[in-house]
């Protein structure tokens, strides 16, 4: 008779599971873990009598459902992991009495978790992770004194974690990280001896740190929640810690080195985004020997810290806006010359290097400082390369096409010059940032995009590039932004861009494109295009009412809707474009939330098209400095989200419409310069207009201007108006406001997952992504 089934990692997808229903009722232990089971599995199964183990882990196409009523068996280890099981979790399960083992990570339960839990008072190790359970953790599972690991996290739970001084006396492993969690920590995190992982990052919770009772942990991971006060001294007595994540909190204080380096078996330390600072006054004799991730950004350091010298296996290195300056140190090259992956010296005040000596360095962030001489010669696995903002000189070497691996490039605001290696066009589909900007390149752009571009992001802006567009652009069908403004571009509009099918940002502004734009060829031509600046050109002829037409995304006006995601599955890589608004030029982070439209500084003629009141998307629209003429159409009430609005310089006539009215986030008004005539609407956002929006209209009347109209008293707006929108103070303050909201992500999530595609999860790439996000934006 068979007491015991082990059949692991067997392919037995074929097989009927109704079979399984003829087990034997003297079964004890029946494990079909990965077997690729498919159907839905006899409840009957949990109905043996003699049954103590049942491991179906990993069977992600198997459906299983909980027995809801009578259900009681000698049931010992229980693991669905990884299998169909969705529906809330039944509260029979609490009828098992004899479970040691519950394992259902994975398996899509929703709901509330049942209370019932707390009966299992044999449980020793229980998994509820990667579920959609919301709601509060119930204070039931504080019964479960035999509980030696916890791991409820990417969930939905919320509420404050249950905080009876006695729970959990023999608990080693706990995990609630991901979830909604809020309220102070509860007193038994600093009591329990037996304790060694607290994870619990990536949730609200608040209040500050206490002191700890006992040494035994050895992991922390409280990174991303709203921890403030100080970092309690009897942190630093955790002689075992390997791993500390305080990252994304808003802790302050100062950090003694001195207590830091008590901590001699760190692995692990990331203290990023605080308020914290280091007093690094000790001997640089001591080390942290063992220390493979440091994170310090924003902890005004202004030197190395010397504790490094002994860390010859760093993975990864971040000491980002500090204040370090001159040269990086001899000794600091001989740290992980084979180890180091990441290293990110942003924003400081360094002055050069003489090398690159990481040879297996995947991530290089260098950005803004004071970065002086040739480009560096880099290691040919290198995937991420930023040495923007800097004051680097000369040609950007051919070298560079050895670079296969690249999937980030960018050398923006420096003073390189020459022509630009060939081979960016051509490059692996591996490339998606390509960020030239701001340089003094010249010469033609590449003429060959091959077919395997994987662009996503190009940015040529601010050089002396000339000659036509390359047709072959249209290869790189992933492309989302494209900025070749402030070049000496020359050629008709490139129509033939429409047929890139993601294509959200097009910047051609200040270049040598003239002639007509005549109709599109498609009927969505551009339909994702979010913002499209060709100002200061020399188009002519009427404005392009088919490609207007033909703008979906700006038509879309419910913002419930989705709006589409600028390189949504990077996340660090914050991309910039550069345009005109409220008459300054400005650089802001792009997002989906902002759309704009600007055709001024051409020859466009005739009329405004009436199909632009269609675009009620626009934040911000530009026809300023053309020949066009006739009235303001009344559509363009209809742009309800716009936010500033230049028809200046034309030859506009008539009167300004009333159901400019309705643009009630209006702050910025430009009607200067034209024939406009009649009374000026008074009330919601007219009322914050001055007289500049509206000078050399001759035939214009009524606040502000100094004209009264029909010979009457200059009409002012009542004292009482109750606006619907903000004051003009309010106003121009909150552009501050949104010029810094603009925000994507882009980039270092695809160098990070090449390091995966390519190597395998380093320890520092699972720490670092897995485990917590450490750049939370403040």
């Amino acid at each position: 008779m068979v007491r015991q089934i082990f059949l692991v990692n067997l392919t037995l997808s074929s097989i009927c599971l109704d079979s399984l229903m003829n087990l034997s009722s003297s079964l004890t232990s029946l494990s079909l873990r990965g077997c690729d089971l498919r159907g839905k599995l006899p409840t009957s199964i949990f109905h043996l009598p003699n049954l103590k183990l049942l491991d179906l882990k990993r069977n992600k196409n198997l459906i299983v459902n909980l027995p809801k009523f009578n259900w009681s068996n000698p049931l010992e280890y229980l693991n669905l992991f990884q299998t169909s099981s969705s529906g809330e979790l039944p509260n029979t399960i609490g009828n098992l009495k004899s479970l040691k083992h519950l394992q259902l990570g994975g398996c899509n339960f929703s709901g509330a978790i049942p209370g019932s839990l707390g009966n299992l008072s044999e449980l020793i190790y229980l998994e509820l992770s990667g579920n959609c359970f919301n709601g509060p953790i119930p204070s039931s599972l504080t019964n479960l004194t035999q509980l030696q690991f916890l791991f409820i996290f990417d969930n939905q739970l919320e509420g404050s974690i249950p905080s009876q001084v006695s729970a959990f006396p023999n608990l080693i492993s706990l995990d609630l990280s991901n979830n909604l969690l809020n309220g102070t920590l509860p007193p038994w995190f600093y009591t329990i001896p037996s304790l060694k992982v607290l994870t619990i990052h990536n949730n609200q919770l608040t209040g500050h740190i206490n002191e700890f009772h006992y040494k035994s942990l050895t992991w922390i991971s409280w990174g991303n929640n709203k921890l403030q006060g100080q970092i309690p001294k009897s942190m630093f007595e955790l002689v075992n810690l390997t791993d500390l994540d305080l990252s994304s909190n808003n802790l302050s204080g100062i950090l003694k080195l001195n207590a830091l380096l008590k901590l001699s078996n760190l692995e692990w330390l990331d203290l990023s985004y605080n308020c914290l600072s280091l007093n690094s006054n000790i001997s640089s004799t001591h080390t942290l020997p063992n220390l493979q991730l440091l994170f310090l950004p924003s902890f005004n350091i202004s030197e190395f810290p010397k504790f490094l010298r002994g860390s010859k296996n760093l993975e990864a290195l971040d000491l980002s806006n500090n204040r370090l300056s001159g040269r990086i140190p001899n000794w600091m090259w001989e740290i992980g010359t084979a180890s180091l992956q990441y290293l990110n010296l942003s924003k400081n005040n360094l002055e050069g290097f003489e090398q690159i000596p990481w040879k297996n360095i995947l991530t290089l962030d260098l950005s803004f400082n004071l970065i002086q001489g040739h480009l560096p010669i880099l290691p040919v696995n290198t995937i991420f390369l930023s040495i923007s903002n800097n004051y680097l000189t000369g040609e950007a070497s051919s070298l560079l096409c050895n670079l296969s691996s690249l999937m980030v490039l960018d050398l923006s605001h420096n003073e390189l010059s020459g022509n630009i290696p060939q081979c960016v066009g051509n490059f692996s589909d591996r490339l998606s940032v390509l960020n030239l900007g701001r340089n003094q390149f010249h010469g033609k752009i590449p003429p060959v995009f091959g077919k395997s571009c994987g662009l996503k992001y190009i940015n040529l802006n601010g050089n002396h590039f000339e000659g036509s567009l390359p047709r072959s652009l249209i290869n790189c069908r992933k492309i989302e932004v494209l900025d070749l403004a402030n070049n000496m571009i020359n050629g008709t509009f490139p129509s033939w861009l429409e047929t890139l099918p993601v294509l959200q940002v097009l910047i051609l502004r200040s270049n040598n494109f003239h002639g007509f734009i005549s109709n599109p060829k498609k009927s969505l031509s551009f339909g994702e295009l979010r913002i499209l600046d060709l100002s200061n050109n020399d188009f002519r002829g009427t404005l392009p009412d088919g490609y207007i037409k033909s703008f979906k995304a700006l038509k879309n006006h419910n913002e419930n809707l989705g709006p589409i995601r600028y390189m949504q599955e990077a996340k660090r890589y914050e991309c910039f474009v550069s345009l005109t608004m409220k008459a300054q030029q400005v650089e802001i982070k792009i997002s989906t939330i902002f759309t704009s439209l600007d055709l001024s500084l051409n020859k466009f003629d005739g009329e405004i098209p009436e199909v632009i009141g269609e675009l009620v998307s626009l934040k911000g629209l530009n026809l300023s400095h053309n020949n066009l003429g006739d009235h303001i159409p009344p559509s363009m009430g209809n742009l309800i989200n716009l936010e500033w609005l230049d028809l200046s310089s034309n030859n506009l006539t008539g009167q300004i419409p009333k159901e400019l009215e309705n643009l009630t986030f209006l702050s910025s008004l430009n009607l200067s310069c034209n024939q406009l005539e009649g009374p000026i609407p008074l009330g919601k956002q007219f009322n914050t207009f001055e007289n500049e929006s509206y000078k050399e209209n001759k035939g214009l009347c009524g606040f502000p201007m100094s004209k009264a109209c029909n010979n009457e008293e200059t009409r002012q707006p009542p004292s009482s108006m109750t606006f619907q929108g903000d004051s003009k103070l309010a106003y121009d303050f909150g552009w501050k406001v949104v010029l810094m909201g603009y925000g994507c992500g882009m980039a270092l999530g695809l160098a990070i997952g090449y390091v995966v595609f390519k190597m395998g999860k380093p320890k520092w790439f699972v720490k670092l992504v897995e485990g917590t996000q450490h750049q939370k934006a403040k």
